[in-house]
């Protein structure tokens, strides 16, 4: 794992392979702290009592499903109290659910499509570390957010979580802005647009590392053709990188970006 870290990283160009990500290994999953099972209902059996396509009647069956370990089901259940998608949003029983996944399946072997929602558990349980659960026993754990994210990063080589440690990275007191951009870079590889767009802004600003303004403006480039439309704020960054960009830089900007998406196809 390590090794692909450190072998992704050389597309910076300022000699960030010699040591890894991450302290982190990899290969030993963190206890993610399941709540004692007082703490959340247990299900039932679906009954014939709501209509069969009803929300309640889907929470029912995915609950019961849940309980008897099927790990897609806890992920929805998960995912629909994270989000409020037809049931009151309750973080800490989307906690929990989270909690199961990653305590019963955390060596699932990377790149199946299990493995994908057992990284997202991962993540989204950084995430409630990080800020906290109000009014439960969850509190704002750094660390503790940063092992989540790290294992997802690390061992399922996950986007999303590679996205979200670097930012923590980079946003952390004190920061750490050169790992930050090791992150980053992983995470934009997999065409993460935020990771794209943020490592391009500071490649070509040289803000905390180097500056590569012509290789800035192509993850930059990356970063604006796929935002969605809740990540506008990448679009402003590209304006700006490509007012202040000099004729040459805008040009091999484009070599790059031709060489990207080549390498991509191909």
């Amino acid at each position: 794992m390590l090794a692909l870290v450190g072998g992704l990283a050389v597309g910076l160009g300022w000699g960030i392979a010699s040591e890894p990500a991450s302290a982190f290994d990899g290969t030993t999953a963190p206890n993610t702290a399941l709540l004692s099972p007082g703490q959340r209902p247990v299900a039932r059996p679906p009954e014939g009592g709501d209509k069969p396509n009803s929300k309640a009647s889907v929470l029912t069956t995915l609950e019961y499903a849940a309980d008897q370990g099927h790990l897609e089901a806890q992920w929805k259940v998960g995912r629909m109290y994270a989000d409020g998608d037809g049931v009151p949003q309750d973080d800490l029983r989307a906690f929990n659910y989270f909690s199961q996944i990653a305590n019963t399946h955390p060596e699932e072997s990377p790149g199946t499509p299990q493995a994908r929602l057992v990284a997202n558990a991962f993540v989204a349980l950084g995430r409630y570390y990080l800020a906290g659960i109000p009014n439960s026993t969850i509190k704002p754990d750094a660390g503790r957010a940063r092992e989540m994210l790290d294992y997802a990063a690390s061992y399922f080589g996950d986007a999303d979580a590679q996205y979200q440690l670097g930012r923590l990275y980079l946003d952390s007191t004190p920061s750490d802005p050169r790992k930050a951009a090791r992150w980053f870079q992983l995470s934009a590889s997999k065409g993460d647009c935020r990771a794209e767009a943020v490592l391009g802004d500071m490649l070509f600003r040289g803000q905390h590392v180097p500056r590569q303004a012509a290789r800035g403006l192509m993850w930059l480039t990356l970063g604006r053709d796929c935002a969605a439309g809740e990540e506008s704020w990448i679009k402003p960054l590209y304006d700006n990188a490509f007012r202040r960009a000099s004729d040459d830089e805008r040009a091999m900007a484009l070599v790059y970006l031709e060489d990207w998406l080549k390498g991509r196809r191909n």
